[in-house]
């Protein structure tokens, strides 16, 4: 039924632009919070790049340490995975990617006999393990969206207490690195162990002199042992920064392509309700010229003349009327 069609596209199309209000609400507040997001990326780098370049000189100038962190495992038999994903969806391939490099590296692990520990970072990365039957041992939920130091704290003395009671034997952290609002890719790096001091040297080799005219107290072994802990919870800092800003650039382009979407869709279905509407208007008129046709075929000849006649009298009437009107004259 021509009605019936109309109403539903009426409904439908009402029902888009519903739906086009939200995603492009979406996309203003993903385009606000991106914005944050990498105003704090930027300010936490001189941060990151200051505490490496102090461990590195203090390698080069001499320090040495025995920290558990830079323990180097004889055999590998249990690695731990730092997977970092969002709470939400409707961000496109942000949580997608991660969580499937994640499991790529799982599994190639497993196929070589080893063992593995999970650190979910949001809740998409716990819910998806969990529903493949993935053991969980860490779950991090709440913040993945505006992440604090306190939370990378929290993160890194889990992974940190596991890794020195000999729990884990090897650490990667899977994330997804801030590129450009353009370009995120995803990332997987070795966490720990960290890298000893020998190599340490070999990075910061060039200001060993100038590390060397610094006097440390109490000690550079001891500042050296002080500052790795910091220095893992800054990476992961870093790595949750980084996580946040592509998050909020991901859900700015997804809900940007939907309202585009939306609105190409409003428009499709306006069409086919102006094209049902045409329809129903010319079914309308063929039923009525049809129906007079059947009148004038099969009606009586002097009942039509007796009709015209009628209308003739109530169009002339007011006619004579006017005419004998005294009223009207002059």
């Amino acid at each position: 039924m021509p009605g019936g069609k109309e109403r539903e596209l009426r409904r439908r199309i009402s029902s888009v632009q519903s739906t086009k209000k939200i995603t492009r609400a979406m996309e203003l507040i993903a385009a606000t919070r991106v914005v944050k997001a990498m105003q704090r990326a930027d300010a936490a780098r001189p941060y990151s790049r200051q505490i490496t370049s102090v461990i590195e000189n203090l390698a080069a100038g001499g320090a040495e340490t025995n920290h558990p962190l830079l323990r180097q495992a004889d055999e590998v038999k249990k690695v731990g995975f730092i997977v970092m994903a969002g709470d939400r969806g409707l961000a496109g391939a942000y949580n997608t990617n991660p969580i499937r490099a994640a499991e790529r590296q799982l599994q190639g692990h497993r196929t070589e006999g080893k063992d593995y520990a999970l650190f979910c970072v949001g809740k998409k990365a716990a819910a998806y393990f969990a529903f493949r039957n993935y053991r969980v041992d860490y779950d991090y939920q709440g913040f993945t969206d505006n992440p604090s130091y306190e939370d990378a704290r929290r993160i890194a003395d889990d992974v940190a207490a596991a890794f020195i009671n000999g729990e884990i034997d090897e650490v990667e952290l899977i994330y997804t690195e801030f590129i450009s609002m353009g370009t995120q890719r995803v990332s997987v790096r070795r966490f720990l162990p960290l890298e000893d001091t020998a190599v340490m040297a070999e990075s910061g080799g060039g200001d060993a002199e100038a590390a060397a005219s610094f006097e440390f107290e109490p000690s550079p072994d001891s500042v050296l042992e002080a500052l790795l802990p910091r220095y893992i919870e800054a990476r992961l800092f870093g790595a949750l920064l980084d996580c946040a800003a592509s998050e909020h650039a991901n859900r700015q382009r997804a809900m940007k392509s939907a309202t585009d979407n939306a609105e190409e869709l409003i428009t499709k279905l306006s069409r086919q309700m102006n094209a049902a509407r045409q329809a129903a208007i010319t079914t309308e008129i063929m039923e009525i010229v049809g129906g007079a046709e059947a009148l004038d075929e099969g009606g009586d000849g002097a009942q039509a003349v007796d009709l015209e006649g009628m209308f003739a009298q109530i169009g002339a009437a007011p006619e004579s009327a006017t005419a004998s009107d005294p009223t009207n004259e002059g």
